[in-house]
């Protein structure tokens, strides 16, 4: 089975492939579709589908599991949003379309959105979120992934699952915690292949996407 798990870095994103191991960043969503074409299961941190209007119900389900660490999940808004000038014209727009504004946070990954968003995806590629995947390797509380205390969690979650190899060739351009993501993201697409996980969401966004983010069985293996 070979699966591999993406999530964004300044400029590009970084791609673990499993197995073997093989760490790579490149700069476009199209690279990493191109780079993972032999994987059985893809998973990747960051919207593939968004609304035309209001907010996507798979967020709300994936906020709803992470409970206390819900706000890690920041809500996809809608495309005219991410399509918006200015921060303070996606604000306005949100607003009109969903009664509430957008965090900055959200406006600065927007063009990671529309990469994902203007290429065609294969169906072994799917959303994941890493703090699900977090979760389910280890149950139990997480501290912040920007602590000592977090990055040691993190690396204790992904140690039940993969050999301490894996970081040996960690590549330059990501950051530790974009590559725990990864490999997190990495698990979950093993679980997709594995059919151990549940999708939540599915309803169609713009141009006729399937908004749904893959949340692995706990106790799936």
């Amino acid at each position: 089975m070979r699966v591999a798990g993406v999530d964004g870095v300044p400029g590009g994103w970084v791609v673990v492939r499993l197995a073997p191991v093989r760490w790579d960043v490149v700069v476009s969503a199209a690279e990493v579709v191109a780079l993972t074409a032999g994987c059985d299961a893809v998973a990747v941190d960051i919207p593939l589908a968004v609304p035309v209007s209001g907010w996507r119900p798979c967020d709300g389900l994936a906020a709803a599991r992470l409970g206390r660490a819900r706000s890690s999940i920041f809500p996809a808004p809608p495309l005219p949003v991410l399509q918006a000038a200015s921060h303070a014209e996606a604000v306005a727009v949100a607003r009109r379309l969903t009664g509430k504004g957008i965090s900055i946070q959200t406006w600065n990954i927007r063009r990671q959105i529309l990469d994902w968003l203007s290429v065609d995806l294969p169906p072994t590629v799917v959303e994941a979120s890493p703090e699900l995947a977090f979760r389910g390797l280890l149950p139990g509380d997480f501290a912040s992934k920007k602590t000592a205390r977090g990055v040691g969690r993190r690396l204790a979650a992904l140690g039940t699952w993969v050999s301490p190899s894996v970081f040996a060739e960690l590549p330059a351009g990501a950051r530790l915690d974009d590559c725990l993501d990864a490999l997190a993201c990495a698990w979950t697409a093993e679980r997709v292949a594995a059919g151990e996980v549940e999708m939540l969401g599915g309803e169609l966004g713009a141009d006729g996407r399937v908004m749904r983010i893959a949340a692995p069985v706990v106790g799936g293996g």
